[in-house]
């Protein structure tokens, strides 16, 4: 199993992610490449909309490599996950072959199909792999990938262990609904990504926001974070910061004014009482 770096050392990790229009934090740049490095996953919890899946993706941009995505849900199995017979496939070979056809015959390769886990195993070029919101599988479903993130194999009763051809960059993503099992979290490194400073928030709304000055995305990155200092039900995320500045720019802002700050409330925040709260404190 080949292990092909991509990134030479972490400030080539930040200077390509940076070309994606992702901003990392030093933090983040070294769980890259050490993660690369030492072939090994990526755990990365935190509040949701805080760049989690972004990270995955632009990884993903800057090494030009395929992204295969596993979106995690309640009752995900392994079906859906690893891997499924094709029946009809089956059938129609059964039909065909007759008397004459064996029953190894059914469980070839090309009878299988290939889900997320099994087609990062099985990719003949390196791909990113997104394990998305790994705390909503149940427990149980959560054992489906200690094989794949242990040994990068799978194991199927009728074909043997498949292992991987070369080394997938794997990214799991948790917004912390549960706690993760400890035998899954001893195969990541962990990253924690929570509400960026205000200087960083600045910096991503500079990177990804046309049209923008540096003072009003300046601004734009403390009213965000003055806002997340609130007893808010729910706090913007960084998308929806993107949002605000994009609907600033829009609007042909270059301040943001009380009667701008209460037009435009409802882009960052989706609570009638966070609304509320929030021009209570900063309407003024």
């Amino acid at each position: 199993m080949a292990i092909s770096p991509h990134f030479d050392s972490p400030q080539q990790v930040a200077d390509r992610l940076r070309g994606t229009g992702y901003v990392p934090s030093p933090r983040i740049t070294g769980v890259v490449h050490l993660a690369e490095r030492l072939g090994k996953p990526v755990l990365v919890e935190g509040p949701a909309g805080t760049g989690k899946t972004q990270l995955a993706k632009s990884v993903a941009d800057s090494c030009g490599l395929r992204l295969i995505r596993l979106q995690c849900y309640e009752g995900l199995d392994e079906a859906k996950a690893l891997y499924e017979w094709d029946y009809r496939k089956q059938l129609l070979h059964i039909a065909r072959a007759g008397a004459d056809g064996s029953e190894n015959e059914l469980f070839d390769e090309r009878f299988l199909l290939t889900r997320p886990l099994l087609e990062a195993i099985r990719s003949e070029e390196p791909v990113v792999l997104l394990v998305d919101e790994v705390d909503r599988l149940d427990i149980e479903t959560e054992a489906l990938l200690l094989e794949v993130l242990s040994d990068y194999q799978v194991s199927i009763p009728e074909l043997g262990t498949l292992r991987a051809r070369s080394t997938p960059l794997v990214f799991l993503t948790s917004n912390n609904s549960r706690e993760l099992s400890e035998a899954l979290k001893r195969r990541c490194l962990y990253l924690h990504l929570g509400y960026p400073t205000v200087e960083r928030e600045r910096d991503i709304v500079l990177a990804r926001v046309p049209g923008i000055d540096t003072v009003l995305a300046d601004r734009v990155g403390q009213l965000v974070r003055s806002l997340r200092s609130l007893e808010l039900r729910k706090k913007p995320s960084v998308a929806e910061t993107l949002d605000w500045a994009r609907t600033l720019v829009l609007l042909g802002a270059d301040d943001v004014t009380g009667e701008l700050l209460a037009d435009t409330l409802p882009v960052l925040l989706k609570n009638e009482s966070d609304i509320d709260l929030a021009l209570k404190e900063f309407g003024e």
